[in-house]
């Protein structure tokens, strides 16, 4: 196609040039002027080459039609030049800037007159009446329904446009593929696993969301970041937790200063062994990349991470740019400096008391500014203020409605950030985000690991604090860190939608049922297990009726409760399960098939070690400890305090 119609520029040319969008006229380069054809010698002026035809040889058109006219091109009377039958204004009706076969340039499409070029013959009857069609001086055919050639061409026209329409698509969607860099999901060693999903068939999903500071780019170099790769470090570290039924989000931070036992892992690069060691927790994306910060962030909370998203200096900018900016609160005027107290660092962040649009560069020494904020943990609040803003500005500008809008920036995205391979597809990621779509603000929920001074170095080090297990139980749980959801009762699902109506068979009587009680309580491997707790489950089913219940002799370690089925049992084994689920007042989110299990299995874990109610051991929703800072996604009413020695007379 001349022009560039379709599927961009050709061989090593860049598929989007200036980062066009849909609605910016990709891959069109607009109406050109050619020079007239030349007709080759022997040849009358528009006769088209080819083999012997029907009438004759050389003879590229029927008789009655004018030389050099192929059916169907050019413009008919009244017609734009390129129209589709029942298009608008010659174009497809996708985009208001895409133009595919049938556009200015390739005249497909349009209802073709007779004459030379398409321009119609007058006849007797007098200017812009059309000709009875036949030959004249002939014997007169028989007409060719009208209807039934704009049925064909409409036909014809509407194939090319889809044709057009997904090889444009398919072109776009090569240059967002190109833009992506993936890396390894898990490069360290770690035993937890992927939890099956709920009995609805549902799962939650948690993402880590990791911030480095290296300068790998000369943009990254100019911005002020680690050296090189191998002394990268996570500025942020996050958790976000999507619920199951996707009615709500949280956000965790994990102090970058927390001291951890970081496990063995691999460069998936370089392959290089780097050896278990106990440090603080940003060390460890300089010792095997993102999918080591994954596994030591897995071992310390229990929780299965399914994804993990990174984004450096330079990407951090540039999201703050094509947002517009993202408003910031300051409880006084604020410079982020060396001071004769500390003469390192310093972010460089100046502003005057109140609220703030910050982007570009100005964006970053907000992410990154520490002292001024008081602490880590104050550098983590601050972020969580900036994550809170930017969500609340891309829904406050309808993305989802401005599908060139939405295009910019999934196209600055897809560049900003490095994922892990299982999601490193332009679907995959657009997917990704539509799981955010029907969440609002004050269904999210911004917190901090609670998190206490480090003995061996206070004033710069964290340890997690005892009630952290408390977050990471209500993730594990996927029980929501907010209050406004609808209340749940014990032994309901807590994190799958309700059916309207009762499914499948009914539970067999307890008696019937068969159960093995698994004692997991030690966690994981090289903890010790609490005594005696799968016998006093086991006792408590047999008090509820269910007669066959009997420990195992067999401890297993977990992190969670669970009760698994045999998956071959279906809907009755499901049916059976959740009965003794509801016997012990575990959430039915934790009854899942499992392809190995004999019978209802009851695993004890480490978050049920008293007691033979499981509900007393869940944190209500919100139930976020004091020490978390938890912040409700559309709380817009705070500002961050400043360290005194850092405010300024602004």
């Amino acid at each position: 196609m001349r022009d560039g119609g379709m599927g961009g520029g050709g061989q090593g040319a860049v598929p989007n040039p200036g980062d066009l969008g849909w609605d910016e006229g990709l891959y069109r380069d607009g109406p050109q002027p050619y020079p007239p054809q030349q007709p080759a010698p022997g040849r009358q002026q528009g006769q088209v080459p080819g083999p012997r035809g029907p009438y004759g040889p050389g003879q590229g058109h029927a008789p009655g039609q004018a030389p050099g006219r192929i059916p169907g091109q050019g413009p008919g009377p009244g017609r734009i030049p390129g129209g589709i039958p029942g298009s608008r204004d010659g174009r497809d009706g996708y985009d208001d800037g895409y133009r595919g076969p049938g556009g200015d340039d390739d005249g497909y499409g349009g209802h073709g007159g007779d004459g030379p070029g398409g321009i119609p013959e007058e006849s007797p009857a007098g200017p812009g009446h059309r000709g009875s069609g036949h030959r004249r001086g002939g014997p007169r055919r028989k007409q060719r329904s009208r209807k039934r050639k704009v049925l064909r061409w409409t036909a014809i026209g509407l194939a090319v446009v889809v044709l057009g329409t997904a090889g444009a698509a398919y072109g776009y969607y090569e240059y967002l593929s190109s833009k992506i860099r993936k890396g390894e999901r898990i490069s360290g060693k770690t035993t937890v696993k992927k939890p099956k999903a709920n009995a609805n068939g549902t799962s939650a999903m948690n993402i880590l969301i990791l911030g480095s500071d290296s300068r790998l780019s000369d943009e990254d170099k100019k911005l002020g970041g680690a050296a090189d790769s191998s002394g990268a470090r996570a500025d942020v570290i996050m958790i976000a937790h999507l619920s199951a039924d996707r009615s709500n989000m949280s956000v965790v931070s994990i102090p970058r200063d927390t001291r951890v036992n970081i496990p063995e892992c691999e460069d998936s690069k370089t392959h290089k062994k780097y050896p278990p060691v106990n440090t603080i927790i940003n060390a460890s994306l300089g010792r095997g990349g993102p999918g080591c910060t994954l596994a030591t962030v897995q071992n310390l909370t229990n929780i299965y991470i399914d994804h993990w998203l990174t984004i450096d200096f330079g990407g951090v900018v540039k999201m703050a740019d094509v947002v517009g900016g993202v408003e910031v609160c300051v409880q006084h005027s604020v410079w982020d400096r060396p001071t004769k107290y500390i003469k390192h660092g310093g972010s460089g962040l100046k502003l005057t008391k109140g609220k703030h649009v910050i982007q570009g560069k100005q964006a970053l020494q907000w992410l990154r500014t520490r002292d001024a904020f008081g602490s880590d943990a104050g550098r983590a609040e601050a972020q969580h203020m900036y994550m809170s803003s930017l969500i609340r500005t891309l829904r406050g500008q309808s993305l989802f409605t401005n599908p060139g809008r939405l295009n910019k920036i999934a196209s600055t995205a897809m560049d900003a950030f490095q994922v892990s391979d299982e999601i490193g597809t332009p679907k995959k990621l657009y997917d990704l985000g539509m799981e955010l779509k029907s969440i609002p603000p004050d269904r999210m929920t911004m917190l901090t690991m609670p998190h206490i001074a480090d003995p061996e170095a206070p004033e710069a080090h964290y340890l997690p604090a005892e009630n952290a297990s408390t977050v990471w139980t209500l993730v594990r749980n996927d029980v929501a860190m907010d209050a406004n959801g609808k209340a749940k009762t014990p032994g309901t699902a807590s994190a799958s939608p309700k059916p309207t109506t009762e499914s499948g068979p009914p539970a067999a009587a307890p008696a019937a049922v068969p159960v093995s009680v698994v004692n997991g309580t030690a966690g994981t491997e090289g903890k010790q297990a609490v005594d005696h707790r799968a016998t006093d489950i086991a006792t408590a089913l047999k008090t509820a009726g269910f007669t066959q219940a009997a420990p195992s002799k067999h401890a297993v370690p977990s992190p969670g409760t669970s009760v698994v089925y045999p998956a071959a049992d279906g809907d009755q084994g499901k049916a059976d399960a959740t009965s003794v689920a509801k016997a012990l007042k575990i959430p039915v989110s934790n009854v899942k098939p499992s392809p190995t299990a004999q019978t209802v299995t009851v695993t004890v874990g480490a978050d049920w070690t008293k007691g033979t109610d499981y509900s007393a051991t869940l944190p209500k929703a919100g139930g976020v400890p004091d020490n978390a800072d938890a912040v409700n996604g559309a709380d817009d009413s705070k500002c961050m305090p400043i360290q005194p020695i850092y405010r300024w007379a602004g």
